[in-house]
């Protein structure tokens, strides 16, 4: 009889160790998984990820609480005036790239015909569009599906993240369609290509 009285403060015991214990030195990732129905201003998220700052030091730059942050990605909540401002300030990219209402209504779920995943050397290289590079970190494509998806050779794709060229109108609508964003605002990084006489 008395083992069975103790076997309930043996177990206590045991979770009070694995409490002080077994939670140390846990690695935390940079930014929480997110999951494609969860995210609501892609975009935004995109530039983030692009640039590895982490929602808390947004929200540290920024003066306002990580919660308004996060709500910011992943429930739509539009800013105030004042925070929107300093936001657009601190990551370069106008309001309506940034925050386009229309686009945070539709949050649409990118369709990708397959599974694919985004290789860790592609953000290692410089980029200068942070919008294209950080929305395949987002969505975890790698380049060579995203280009064959959108129908362009990934060399082509490449120099969109790496050169920011902006590609020709009929390149800008594929990719438009498949990313689900605006032309201004995905290419809102890239300059038109230079012809050579």
């Amino acid at each position: 009889m008395p083992t069975n009285q103790s076997e309930p403060y043996m177990i206590q015991a045991w979770s009070l160790v694995n409490r002080k214990y077994l939670g140390k030195g846990v690695r935390i990732k940079r930014f929480r998984r997110p999951q494609r129905s969860q995210i609501r201003n892609r975009v935004l998220l995109a530039v983030l990820m692009s640039r590895d700052i982490k929602l808390s030091r947004l929200a540290e730059e920024l003066s306002v609480s990580s919660r308004s942050v996060s709500a910011w990605v992943y429930e739509s909540r539009i800013p105030s005036k004042t925070n929107m401002d300093k936001a657009c300030r601190f990551l370069g990219y106008p309001q309506h790239v940034l925050f386009n209402e229309a686009l945070l209504r539709q949050s649409p779920i990118l369709c990708q015909p397959s599974s694919s995943r985004f290789m860790k050397r592609s953000a290692e290289q410089p980029h200068r569009s942070d919008i294209l590079t950080g929305l395949c970190m987002v969505h975890d494509l790698s380049v060579t599906d995203a280009a064959r998806w959108i129908g362009v050779h990934p060399g082509t794709f490449r120099k969109w993240m790496h050169q920011s060229l902006l590609p020709a109108p009929s390149l800008q609508e594929k990719a438009e369609a498949f990313f689900r964003i605006p032309r201004a605002i995905l290419f809102a990084d890239c300059v038109p290509a230079k012809k050579h006489n």
